[in-house]
């Protein structure tokens, strides 16, 4: 080979190694550019729809901090109640609908920043348990501060005898139930958030409150855990989202005894994205199982400013683990979101909550709705400015009038303090 040849070569060879290093770069600048996204509306369309507003529960809380709510049939009455759990008082509670209003029932107190409280018979005696996931402290923390517990139902007047699952981990976000190994008992699946480091596990129940852990996946940012029959094959799948060193959601594919095999269903190279959860849907009602994808936490920028790629995102699922991603709503700091049919048209809606707008300006909202068209198709609707930081949303049929209600949860974690709700309630009128 000839000097100039090897030169040349030489040179040939350098600028591919330049190419692939700055190659990840222009692909990041791209994925970060705002012209790539609509910006959010700040004029809305009413649609006519209308709601009652009301306070749920305790109201006097100074910045008040609840991490999760739920709309269930707790004392199976045949009417909703509010599942919530507040880290502020260290307790999960239940508001039980009265003649008289609402009546607040301590589920359990003496909590370590609950996150998540889960429904469930584990033991198969016939009354329904608890299962709590306990952040240990709401900040972010990388220490080993995170359980989960178990309340078992002991049916003595709603007393409930506690187990620790899980102990001497990082903060435990959520865990969902299933039998993962086909042998007719409740397993349950667990995300691990921690901070730098986490994990998502599956919990094998061995009876008597004893469970045997297995790794799914080492990474930290595990939100949520929703479990479904992914891909129709007759048994139980896992699902998560990672929002920390990557921003991705990945399903865990199970071959019925208990063996999963990891799928990546969404992944960006916008690490700015800030996933905020995962909500486990049939948007279509085609009969499986899609992902809703609220995207907008951005509690780790200085000022916390609503960026233009936050909103809602639908992966829909369109068999053999093909997950189609389609952008369904534009919103700035979208925090959380529920599934619902909120105008009794017989299709899904969608609810988002924010949690860290651009609140110097009265005129934008906390909450919002995407009302779908009966073929997918979204517009995004206001329902209320007030109360901000909003973090946690639910929706469910409160009134038994055919439409699903909204339920919210406030994080007031940084200023402003002038317009603060605890657990707020929407309630369809006509």
């Amino acid at each position: 080979m000839t000097g100039l040849r090897r030169h040349l070569v030489s040179a040939g060879l350098l600028f591919a190694a330049l190419g692939a290093l700055v190659a990840p770069y222009f692909m990041w600048r791209h994925v970060h550019q705002p012209v790539v996204y609509p910006a959010p509306p700040r004029e809305m369309l009413d649609s006519g729809l209308s709601w009652k507003k009301s306070e749920i529960g305790q109201t006097k809380s100074a910045e008040p901090r609840i991490t999760n709510v739920q709309i269930v049939d707790y004392d199976g009455d045949g009417r909703n109640d509010v599942l919530v759990c507040d880290p502020q008082r260290n307790a999960v509670l239940c508001y039980l609908q009265t003649a008289a209003g609402w009546q607040e029932q301590v589920l359990a107190k003496d909590l370590l920043a609950p996150a998540h409280a889960t429904l469930v018979d584990i033991d198969g005696d016939g009354d329904r348990d608890l299962v709590v996931s306990e952040l240990g402290e709401v900040w972010p923390s990388d220490a080993v501060i995170g359980r989960l517990i178990l309340l078992e139902n002991t049916g003595e007047g709603g007393g409930f005898r506690q187990h620790v699952l899980l102990d001497a981990v990082r903060r435990v976000a959520d865990a969902q139930p299933g039998d993962f190994d086909g042998d007719g008992d409740i397993d349950l699946a667990v995300a691990v958030f921690g901070y730098a480091r986490g994990e998502v596990l599956w919990l094998e129940n061995l009876s008597d409150s004893k469970f045997r852990e297995h790794r799914l996946w080492s990474r930290p940012g595990a939100i949520h855990v929703p479990v479904a029959d992914f891909d129709q094959d007759g048994d139980l799948d896992i699902a998560t989202v990672i929002s920390q060193d990557d921003e991705e959601v990945l399903a865990f594919e199970n071959d019925g005894r208990g063996n999963f095999k990891p799928r990546t269903l969404f992944s960006t190279l916008n690490f700015d994205l800030g996933s905020a959860g995962l909500v486990l849907c049939d948007l279509d009602r085609d009969g499986d199982s899609d992902l809703l994808l609220p995207a907008g936490d951005n509690l780790e920028e200085n000022y916390a400013w609503p960026q233009p790629y936050h909103g809602c995102f639908w992966l829909e699922n369109q068999g053999g683990w093909k997950f189609e991603t389609r952008r369904i709503g534009t919103f700035g700091s979208t925090y959380a979101a529920a599934a619902g049919d909120l105008d009794a048209d017989g299709d899904q809606d969608v609810v988002l909550v924010s949690l860290m707008n651009d609140w110097s300006d009265p005129n934008v909202p906390s909450v919002v709705w995407l009302e779908n068209d009966g073929r997918q198709q979204f517009q995004l609707r206001p329902v209320d400015k007030t109360p901000t930081h909003l973090i946690t949303v639910a929706c469910g049929d409160l009134n038994g009038d055919g439409r699903d209600d909204i339920v919210a949860g406030g994080m007031h974690l940084r200023p402003p303090f002038d317009r603060t709700g605890r657990v707020t309630g929407w309630i369809s009128k006509p």
